[in-house]
């Protein structure tokens, strides 16, 4: 009878463990899964969409376009890289370094009041001492931003927020930025420099 006593407890124990570390096995299950839905919730939804041809940034947020802006990029000589890039940095009123050179923050400075590092070193988004450029292909291969559109863009930005620089033109960029995704560069120019003609034609001469 104490034998049989004893390899009941035996059995009880073995089967305690048993459902003990199924337990466990189910517990860190469900931590993973809670951590992959956390992680997933965490990533960012905002895009920064560049397109090269059309010289202008769209803020998409959730699938949304947030808003449209005109850009500088890279000339023939120094293009802006092309590819997936995220923000790595955010720096208001930059002090400029380059080969010894330093500028520190104000007007001569030719990153502007705003700066956003992507992962491709030495690239960004900035604004510029030279609005001008804005809307043509004359930077050293980042992307520049009007003063006013620069710090409007800025706060609605985040370390870690998705960045895509493209080339060549698509759907979604024709969608986007209304322009024929067949058009080329030259046509595009054209087109902006009519729309520029017509809207700045007088309707009423006040001065």
């Amino acid at each position: 009878m104490r034998q049989m006593i004893g390899t009941l407890n035996g059995k009880a124990k073995w089967m305690g463990a048993v459902v003990l570390l199924v337990s466990v096995s189910a517990a860190a299950q469900t931590t993973q899964t809670l951590t992959a839905t956390t992680t997933e919730d965490a990533k960012p939804t905002r895009l920064i969409l560049v397109s090269i041809p059309d010289r202008k940034l769209a803020l998409i947020d959730d699938g949304k376009v947030v808003k449209v802006f005109p850009v500088a990029v890279g000339k023939e000589s120094t293009p802006s890289p092309e590819g997936t890039f995220t923000v790595k940095s955010r720096v208001a009123n930059p002090t400029y370094y380059h080969k010894g050179t330093v500028i520190a923050p104000g007007p001569a400075n030719p990153l502007g009041t705003r700066w956003m590092g992507l992962s491709e070193q030495g690239y960004g988004i900035h604004g510029t001492n030279a609005p001008k450029s804005i809307g043509k292909a004359e930077s050293h291969g980042c992307i520049r931003m009007a003063k006013k559109d620069l710090e409007e863009l800025f706060p609605l930005v985040k370390v870690g927020d998705r960045v895509e620089i493209r080339g060549e033109r698509d759907e979604q960029l024709a969608q986007i930025f209304g322009v024929e995704a067949d058009a080329t560069p030259s046509t595009v120019v054209m087109a902006q420099a009519e729309t520029m003609s017509v809207e700045s034609t007088p309707v009423a001469s006040g001065r």
